[in-house]
């Protein structure tokens, strides 16, 4: 499912305009980018939850040369199934 197709799924569900459920997704995922990016945990009981994630530098290998190489420290975000989810897929 892309986009698109989500957003017709919520607006055939809520009884919304595509722009209105366009504008109300867009909205709830510029949200949880927002809390996620101000390392807050985005809970969403039923379905999981957002966080943000820290990788230390660390050293890496080149792959064409064997060269061991720095990698800088980065963040990511890492999202973790809720039971709801998970027992609805299995």
């Amino acid at each position: 499912m892309n986009k698109a197709e989500l957003v017709d799924k919520i607006a055939d569900a809520a009884s919304l305009s595509k722009k209105d459920a366009e504008a109300a997704l867009n909205q709830v995922i510029e949200s949880i980018k927002d809390a996620v990016a101000r390392g807050e945990k985005v809970v969403l009981p039923g379905f999981g939850s957002f966080s943000l994630t820290e990788r230390k530098e660390r050293t890496g290998r080149n792959p064409r040369t064997g060269e061991p190489l720095n990698i800088a420290a980065s963040k990511g975000v890492k999202f973790t199934a809720g039971a709801g989810f998970k027992s609805a897929v299995n």
